[in-house]
C-alpha cells in the first residue's frame, strides 16, 4: 500500500493542520520507497522501537509522540506521527481513554467535548468504584483530595497540569490526567487522579490500527512505562 494512502487516512481523522505549532507531527523521516508492506505501531520511537521494526520486517513506523531530533541510525525506515492532532480529533488520544474507562465499568451519561484538549463525562460514581475501574489501566495511579463521588469528570490523557483550571472552571469535580505538576495538584479545588503518562495514552494505538484498516499488517510494538516502581 503506498505510504501517503496510509497518511491520508490519519490526516483525514486528525488533520495535521490543527496540531500545535510548537509540535512535531507529520513525517519524522521520509525515505524514498513509497510501497508499504507492515507497519509498527508506537506511542514513542526509541532505540528498541526502531529494533523491534527492523526484526518484524516492518517498512514503517507510526507514533504518537513525536521526535525533535532524529538519529542517523533511524532514517532508513519511513516513520509518521500524529500527536497533538490526534489528541484534539473526535475520537482520538483522550477519547481513547474514555473508551477504556467505559469497556472497565465507568457508566457514562453523556459526554461533553467543548473546544480544546480536555473531555468531560457526566457520570455518578463512587471514589471507591472509580480508584477500582483506574487499576485495570494503571497500577499505579496517585490522586489528591478525594471525595465521596465524582458527577462531572475531566479527563485529559497525556500531560494535562495546563488544564486543571478550565476543568474546575467547567464544573468538573474530579480530573483524570497523565502527568501532574506536585503543585498544581497541591493548588486544585478538585480531586486529581495522575494515571500515568504512558498509560494514559497507549490505547491510542488500536485508533491507528483501526483507521489504517485490514489492507495492510500492522503490528503493535512492546512497550511499556519508562519508570520502574519500587514494590
Amino acid at each position: 500500500m503506498d505510504k501517503y494512502q496510509i497518511v491520508q487516512k490519519i490526516e483525514d481523522f486528525a488533520p495535521s493542520e490543527t496540531a500545535e505549532s510548537w509540535d512535531c507531527s507529520g513525517w519524522l523521516v521520509e525515505t524514498n520507497k513509497s510501497e508499504i508492506n507492515k507497519i509498527m505501531l508506537a506511542l514513542t520511537v526509541t532505540d528498541n522501537i526502531i529494533k523491534q521494526a527492523k526484526i518484524q520486517g516492518c517498512d514503517m513506523i507510526i507514533s504518537h509522540h513525536p521526535m525533535f531530533s532524529v538519529p542517523t541510525d533511524y532514517r532508513d525506515i519511513d516513520i509518521y506521527c500524529a500527536h497533538t492532532n490526534m489528541d484534539l480529533a473526535d475520537g482520538g488520544t483522550t477519547d481513547s481513554l474514555i473508551s477504556k474507562i467505559e469497556q472497565y465499568g465507568v457508566k457514562i451519561k453523556s459526554i461533553e467535548k467543548p473546544e480544546g484538549f480536555v473531555r468531560y463525562i457526566n457520570t455518578d460514581i463512587s471514589h471507591e468504584n472509580l480508584c477500582s475501574i483506574l487499576s485495570h489501566i494503571s497500577t499505579n495511579f496517585r490522586y489528591i483530595k478525594p471525595e465521596k463521588n465524582y458527577k462531572k469528570i475531566a479527563l485529559c490523557a497525556g500531560s494535562g497540569s495546563e488544564f486543571i483550571k478550565e476543568a474546575c472552571e467547567y464544573g468538573a469535580d474530579c480530573y483524570i490526567t497523565g502527568d501532574m505538576k506536585f503543585h498544581t495538584a497541591l493548588d486544585s479545588r478538585i480531586t486529581v487522579f495522575d494515571i500515568g503518562h504512558f498509560e494514559s495514552e497507549i490505547q491510542i494505538l488500536d485508533v491507528f490500527k483501526n483507521i489504517i484498516g485490514d489492507e495492510i499488517t500492522t503490528v503493535k510494538a512492546e512497550e511499556k512505562s519508562p519508570f520502574i516502581y519500587f514494590s
